[in-house]
Parts: structure tokens; sequence; C-alpha cells
């Protein structure tokens, strides 16, 4: 097998690849194999027909479209190994010779990486990130975490803002009941706005045991059409009244949590928004460095490349779903999207880590930043701790192309942290 590589504008490539006849002649041998059982010819039995005679019959290409498909997967791989260009998209195959007795050649349309040139990556300037932890920090945190720890119980008052009141409830118009309007011990948060505007209000006031009408108008762009503007009459009955208790912020409460004393506890809720805190910084100094990176750098980046990564995105999205029990088809389905629609949704963040990785790869080769096989081993041995896997094991699966791409991914990330280590916050 041969191949040829012609560069294009933008960054595309044709690579023409051509399979000898003897392997081709294989494919259609392959091809006749698999379809003879299904052709049937009077005085033979089905799978019994020889390829002679059927190729007499309807012609020698009869076989060439299978075979086709048979050969160009294989050779497409072979090529795409054998390449000397880093290929970014998936090919466009066009077949250009296929005849009994000669070479099959077929061209492949794809992307080739694009070089990008950048300007200034040593000490990019950014806005300085507030990572200091406040003491009203630390107080919201243990707020929201009694809250969470918070529960409901029944109070002999009146129903209140905030309360929970726990009714049954019946909706008419006109004196006549409407469907989807009545409700048995349903659990209604007063204040929380979950009901027709006016009705949690006109909860308020009353005690477990009493019964009474709440009037509301539905507002005009509800969405029943048949409800739309129309005043109603709920009747109802309170059952109970619940308040939400919070706990104390006492030993009781940092006991409960796993510490020895509430300083403990404090001291810990800190250390954690420290670190929390300490991430989001990162996360936003990155962003912020690859922001300005990008917007000083020059990149041609071909379509095919962009379009490529929407649809891994979109692969990763359906594996996603799959773990979840779900098809992507439902997905379609639930959303009124379609593939096409989820791709073109994908593409600007496909375009911006394309844009990501371009920068970096420009910033490793100026300061000669690669990745060594300490650094793969590593990897891999991480990876063996996260799949609980060992680290023989993991390496045995890693394909040199494999390899490669996770060679390429650690030399970005060395980039990356010899950016950020220089970048100044003013």
């Amino acid at each position: 097998m041969s191949q040829t590589v012609e560069k294009k504008e933008h960054n595309m490539a044709v690579i023409t690849v051509e399979v000898p006849a003897e392997e081709f002649e294989k494919a259609v041998e392959k091809a006749y194999q698999r379809n003879k059982k299904s052709i049937s010819v009077p005085g033979f039995r089905k799978g019994k027909v020889p390829r002679q005679l059927i190729e007499k019959m309807y012609g020698k290409e009869v076989f060439f479209e299978d075979a086709a498909n048979i050969c160009v997967p294989d050779a497409w791989e072979k090529a795409y190994d054998e390449c000397e260009e880093e290929i970014v998209s998936s090919p466009k195959i066009d077949i250009k010779q296929i005849e009994a007795g000669k070479p099959f050649i077929f061209t492949a349309e794809v992307a080739l990486n694009p070089v990008a040139e950048i300007g200034k990556y040593k000490g990019v300037e950014i806005d300085k990130i507030d990572t200091e932890v406040t003491d009203e920090d630390v107080n919201k945190q243990i707020d929201k975490e009694r809250e969470e720890q918070s529960r409901m119980i029944a109070v002999d008052r009146e129903a209140k803002n905030g309360d929970q009141a726990i009714i049954d409830f019946e909706g008419f118009i006109d004196d006549v009941a409407f469907e989807g309007g009545k409700g048995e011990n349903h659990a209604l948060t007063l204040g929380s706005g979950s009901f027709i505007p006016g009705f949690e209000e006109q909860v308020e006031g009353h005690k477990a045991g009493d019964e009474f009408d709440v009037n509301v108008t539905f507002p005009e762009d509800y969405h029943a059409e048949h409800l739309k503007g129309k005043p109603a009459v709920f009747k109802c009955r309170l059952h109970e009244v619940k308040e939400k208790e919070v706990p104390a912020l006492d030993e009781d409460f940092a006991d409960d949590a796993g510490f020895d004393s509430v300083d403990a506890y404090k001291a810990d809720v800190k250390k954690k928004l420290e670190e929390r805190k300490a991430a989001e910084a990162k996360d936003k100094k990155e962003t912020a460095v690859l922001d300005k990176l990008i917007e000083d750098a020059k990149m041609d980046i071909p379509d095919a490349m962009v379009e490529t990564g929407a649809r891994r995105s979109l692969d990763q999205f359906n594996q996603q779903l799959m773990m979840q029990g779900m098809s992507i088809q439902q997905y379609y389905q639930y959303t009124g999207l379609n593939e096409q629609a989820m791709i073109e949704q994908s593409k600007p963040q496909a375009l911006r880590r394309i844009k990501c990785r371009l920068v970096m790869e420009a910033v490793a080769n100026a300061e000669g930043i690669e990745a060594t096989e300490e650094d793969y081993e590593k990897e891999v041995e991480d990876m063996a701790k996260s799949y609980n896997m060992k680290k023989e094991d993991v390496a045995e699966l890693m394909r040199p192309q494999d390899k490669k791409a996770m060679m390429k991914d650690i030399k970005i990330k060395k980039a990356l942290d010899f950016v950020l280590e220089n970048a100044v916050e003013k």
C-alpha cells in the first residue's frame, strides 16, 4: 500500500491511498463469501453459486461496493498511522479507481493540525483573583449546613410565611370543579410562590383544622388555556402547620459533624472553603490566561477540525446518557433536537478547546517542553489507581497511538503549568 499527501489551503490535505490489486482481490473474495448465501440461481443451492457465474450474470463489479467497504477502513487506518502529517479530522473518502486487476485507489480529505502564531506568553497580566476566606464566608457556609440539617416540626398556631402547610384543596370556576384543581395532604411552603399568586397569602393566618375559601384569579399567561385569566375559588382544609427547626451551633452539632468542638468544626469549614476558593481561583486564572493568549494568537482552523471536535463531544455525551440508561434517540425525542442541532451547539466549545490546545502546543514548542517516559509512566500509574487496576494491565491495553496522544496531552499540560506559573496578577 502506498500514499501521497497533497496539502491544500486552510490546513486541509488530500491523501491518496493506493491498495495493491491483489489485496483488493482478497476483499472482493471476502465480499463474495459474505453475500453468496443470499444469492439464488436456478440449478444451484443457496450458498453454492460459483463467484465466476455470479460475476458473469451481474458484471465483474457486483461485489466491488462491499469490497470497498471492507478495504477502506483497514487501508485508511494503516495510512493514518504511517502519515507523517498530524491529521485532526475524520476523513472524507472518495473512490478514484475500482477496477478488476488494478490497484484500488481512494482519496481522503482531512484537516491537518494548524500551527498557532502566538504573542507574549511569559508574564501574561491578569486581574488579581481574591482567595481570602472571611469570617462572614465561614458563617454563611455554617448557616447553609445548619439549614440542610433542619427539620419540619408541627406547631399549634396560625400559619405564617415560611411555614409548611399540609392542606386539602379543590378549585371551582363558576361553582364547577375543574380538572387538575384538586389535591390532598399537599405540603405547601408558604412564601415559595409555587401556587397561583395570592393563594399562599390567604392560607396564612389559619390554624390546623380550619376550613376556608381562597379566592384567586389565574394569570393571563397561565399554561392551561382554559384557565387563563379566570377567577377561581379553592375550598381548603388545613390539616397541619409545620415550622422549620434549625439546629443551634453548639457542641452537639459539632459532635454530629464529627468534631470535638465548635472551634474545630469552624476551622474545618474554613479550610475547605480555602481549598475550594483556591481551586476556583486556579480555574479562573487558567481561563483568563488562555483568553489572553488566544486573543493575541493567529491560527487558521479548518471547519472539518471543529466538526470532528463537536462530533467527539456528542459521542461522549451519548456515552454518558447510556450510563444513565437513556439512548441518544430518547434524548432527541424529549428535547426536540437532532444530531446536527447538537453538533452545531457543540461547535463553539469545540472551537475554544482547539484554540487552547493550539496555543499551548506553540508554547511547548517555543520553550522546548516535552513529555518524558517518566511522565508517561506516572500517568499510566494514576490511571491504574483510578480504575483499580494493575499498572502493568493498563500499560498492556495502551496502543502506540494511545501512548502518542497521552504524551501530547502531558506536553500540553506542562506548557499550561509553565504559562500559569509565569503569569502576573495585578
